[in-house]
């Protein structure tokens, strides 16, 4: 059994819904195993979900945004903004890590399958993804 981890640091980016598989993908061994991704913040999220259609993305931001709304006035945390209780409890919904097969080093995501940087914030800093890998 082979067990390998990295941290990848994402660079800033806009409040939506972003792809990175590829920042993912691109670190992993050419082995077989179960690959875990988790993000060290709790102001954005991960998920895996269609990546070929952008207007995805766009009714994912929309959806959230209206589910968990900035408008609403009984959020006592505020201490970074309107935007600091809702991008927790964004967060909290998607969740923190996902996980996926390997094989060979390739993902064995589905054809329309993507990984997702879910950035809940108006004005977010670079993000830390800690990656491990359990395989042989």
């Amino acid at each position: 059994m082979m067990l390998f981890q990295t941290e990848i640091m994402l660079e800033p980016k806009t409040r939506g819904f972003h792809l990175i598989t590829e920042n993912v993908t691109e670190v992993l061994p050419s082995i077989s195993g179960l690959v875990n991704i988790f993000i060290k913040h709790t102001s954005a999220s991960l998920t895996i979900n269609e990546n070929a259609d952008p207007s995805v993305r766009v009714d994912f931001e929309t959806h959230f945004n209206k589910m968990v709304s900035e408008d609403e006035n009984y959020f006592t945390h505020k201490d970074e903004g309107p935007d600091d209780m809702t991008s927790h409890i964004k967060s909290s919904i998607l969740g923190s890590s996902v996980s996926f097969p390997l094989k060979d080093g390739i993902p064995q995501l589905g054809i329309w399958q993507g990984i997702y940087l879910c950035e809940h914030r108006n004005n977010a800093s670079s993000r830390k993804i800690f990656i491990t890998l359990i395989g042989e």
